[in-house]
């Protein structure tokens, strides 16, 4: 590894960690819809939580202190970089993606989830297309039993990046909301096709959720 990158990887996260928990403190954060998920958290269910790879930037400041959630992230730098970002707010991470690594890191998720543990998925990622749900998440629900949840976050005010994600980085003092779809369960035995069907089920509830989100967090 080169000196720059070796640089990059050792401060960025920190540096990055650091601004993001100083912005969450000046947003004005809205939690709608938690009556979805509170039932499992008081009955400590494992739960698969499935959110735009576009929209995960202040999840782990808002939850990582409470949750116990482990998260996909790639085998590459950027994956050891988001690795080392997400450790700092509480949150674990498991290496592999959709097209290098990604069963075995499936398996290494299913572990955890079987253990009790929490983990999220960005069902569109790591390269999209964006909000498109892979069959991933299906696959692992399907093999734990674990409920997944759709969640999404906006902000009144925030930068859109240029990116295949349209990242959302919200600005201070935002007003955000933070929305909970109801919880989609696949059965162990469902075939291909009911598989397919709960994939676009996903799909089109955290289509929804983000929709409705955005559109309550610029009324006010």
């Amino acid at each position: 590894m080169r000196l720059g990158d070796r640089f990059l990887v050792a401060f960025a996260p920190a540096l990055g960690g650091w601004a993001v928990a100083l912005l969450t403190r000046t947003l004005r954060v809205e939690v709608v819809d938690a009556g979805r998920v509170n039932g499992l958290w008081e009955r400590r269910t494992p739960v698969i939580y499935a959110v735009w790879h576009g929209r995960i930037l202040i999840l782990p400041a808002i939850y990582g202190k409470s949750r116990k959630v482990h998260v996909m992230a790639s085998r590459h730098r950027d994956g050891e970089l988001v690795t080392r970002f997400l450790r700092s707010f509480g949150f674990e991470s498991v290496r592999g993606s959709t097209t290098h690594g990604g069963s075995l890191a499936l398996r290494r998720l299913a572990k955890f989830l079987r253990n009790g543990a929490e983990v999220a998925v960005a069902p569109d990622g790591p390269r999209g297309p964006r909000e498109v749900v892979q069959p991933g998440v299906i696959a692992l629900a399907r093999l734990t039993g674990a409920p997944i949840v759709p969640v999404t976050v906006s902000a009144s005010r925030s930068w859109r990046l240029k990116s295949w994600d349209a990242f959302l980085i919200p600005k201070p003092f935002a007003r955000v909301l933070v929305s909970f779809g109801a919880p989609v369960v696949v059965p162990p035995r469902a075939d291909r096709a009911e598989q397919e069907t709960l994939r676009k089920e996903l799909e089109t509830s955290l289509r929804e959720i983000t929709w409705r989100a955005d559109l309550l967090v610029n009324a006010a």
